[in-house]
C-alpha cells in the first residue's frame, strides 16, 4: 500500500509543479494560459535534445529545462499577453492558439522538415529520455520497495516548492507579486512596476512547467502532444487549492494525486480521472473559492 500512496506522492508533486505556475500567474494576472501544457513539452524536449546533442543527463536538464521554459514564457508574456491584460476570453483564445503553435513547431521541427532537414529528437516521433542509474535503484520503506527515480521527483518538487514560498513571502520581489495579486491598480499607483512583476511572474512560473516536463520525461514517452491534458489537471489543482493560494496548491495537488493513484490501483486509469474530476466539482460546489483562498474566482 505504501508504495501505491508513493506513486500518487510523486503524481502529485508533477502536478504541483505545474499548477504552482498557473496559480501565481492567474492570481497575479488573471491570465488563462492554455500554453503552459506546451511548456511542460518544452522541458521534456529539453531533456531529449540535451541528450542527444550535448550528452547530458536528467541533473543537468532540469536546470536547462527551467531556463528554456521560462524564456519562452517571457516571451510569450512580452508579445502577447501583455496586450490583452483585462480581457479574459481573448488572453485564453491567443495563448491557445499559441499551444498550438508550439506543437507544431516541435512537430514540424520548426519548419526544417519542409526542406528536407531533420533534427534528431524532433518531429511526430515518440522520444525516451534515460534516467540515471543511481535512480533505477528501489528503496526499501516499511517493508515497501519505492522506486528511487519518484523518491528524486518527491525531493526537486520540495525544494522548489520551498524555494517558490520562500520567493513569494521573503523577498520584495514575492511582495510586489502579492500585492498585485490582492488589488493590481493600487500595486501600480504604490510605485510598483507591474509590468515588469507580471513578466518575471510569468517566466518563473513557466520555467517550474518546464522542470515538470523534464522530470515526466523520465517515466513518459515523450512528444508534442504530450502537455495538452497537463493545463487541465494544473487548473484542476488550482480551482481545487484556490487562486493565489500556494498551500491551496500544495494540499490539493498531493490530495488529487493521491486519489487519482489509489482509485486507479483498485479500478483503472479511466474512472480514476472521473473519481478525481467528481472530488474537484464536490470542492467547488461546497467552497467556491477553494481550500484556501483569499481572491474570488
Amino acid at each position: 500500500m505504501l508504495d501505491i500512496l508513493f506513486i500518487g506522492l510523486s503524481l502529485g508533486s508533477i502536478l504541483l509543479l505545474v499548477a504552482l505556475g498557473l496559480a501565481i500567474t492567474y492570481g497575479a494576472m488573471g491570465v488563462i494560459n492554455m500554453a503552459h501544457g506546451e511548456l511542460v513539452m518544452i522541458g521534456a524536449y529539453t531533456a531529449v535534445l540535451s541528450g542527444i546533442w550535448l550528452d547530458l543527463g536528467l541533473f543537468a536538464a532540469l536546470p536547462l529545462g527551467f531556463l528554456s521554459a521560462a524564456a519562452i514564457g517571457w516571451a510569450i508574456e512580452r508579445v502577447v499577453v501583455r496586450r490583452l491584460y483585462g480581457r479574459l476570453l481573448d488572453t485564453l483564445l491567443a495563448t491557445w492558439g499559441i499551444a498550438i503553435l508550439l506543437q507544431q513547431a516541435v512537430r514540424l521541427e520548426f519548419g526544417l522538415s519542409f526542406f528536407g532537414i531533420h533534427i534528431q529528437g524532433l518531429g511526430p516521433g515518440l522520444q525516451n529520455v534515460a534516467v540515471p542509474h543511481i535512480l533505477q535503484t528501489t528503496i526499501t520503506i516499511a517493508g515497501s520497495s519505492i522506486n528511487a527515480y519518484r523518491v528524486f521527483i518527491v525531493a526537486v518538487t520540495l525544494v522548489l516548492t520551498l524555494l517558490t514560498w520562500a520567493i513569494m513571502y521573503r523577498t520584495r520581489i514575492g511582495m510586489q507579486v502579492r500585492a498585485i495579486i490582492r488589488n493590481p491598480r493600487m500595486a501600480a499607483a504604490s510605485g510598483i512596476d507591474v509590468a515588469r512583476v507580471n513578466a518575471l511572474t510569468f517566466a518563473f512560473g513557466s520555467g517550474l512547467a518546464g522542470v515538470a516536463g523534464v522530470m515526466m520525461s523520465g517515466f513518459k514517452t515523450v512528444f508534442p502532444d504530450m502537455g495538452s491534458s497537463m493545463v487541465v489537471d494544473g487548473f484542476l489543482v488550482v480551482v481545487a487549492g484556490g487562486v493565489g493560494s500556494l498551500l491551496g496548491s500544495v494540499l490539493s495537488a498531493g490530495m488529487l494525486g493521491e486519489i487519482n493513484a489509489v482509485a486507479a490501483a483498485v479500478t483503472n486509469d479511466i474512472l480514476a480521472r472521473a473519481i478525481v474530476f467528481g472530488v474537484v466539482i464536490l470542492i467547488i460546489i461546497v467552497k467556491p473559492a477553494g481550500l484556501f483562498s483569499f481572491k474570488g474566482r
